[in-house]
């Protein structure tokens, strides 16, 4: 699987956890040279409290639009750190 955004590769592996429609990749595969930590959270009530990226490439910005569990909930453990892509980031294989 690939995560791309205005043609920038961030993301690239074969073995990324679907949860819920989303692929989370691992924290090994994301080129963090263009994820930014944003502040922002989100709570779930199963997988615990989510942490926010924007992702940069070039000039242009995609606010939040990765997030991953730093501290999950026990059932949601597989995906500690791997992140997900939304916000117009397409995820192809």
């Amino acid at each position: 699987m690939k995560a791309i955004w205005n043609n920038q590769v961030l993301a690239e592996s074969d073995e990324t956890v679907v949860v819920e429609n989303n692929h989370y990749f691992p924290p090994s595969s994301v080129n963090m040279n263009f994820l930014s930590p944003s502040g922002t959270t989100s709570h779930c009530p199963w997988k615990g409290e989510a942490s926010y990226y924007s992702i940069k490439v070039g000039a242009k910005e995609n606010k939040d639009a990765a997030w991953y569990y730093p501290a999950p909930e026990q059932a949601a453990k597989e995906i500690k750190d791997y992140v997900a892509f939304w916000r117009g980031v397409e995820v192809t294989e």
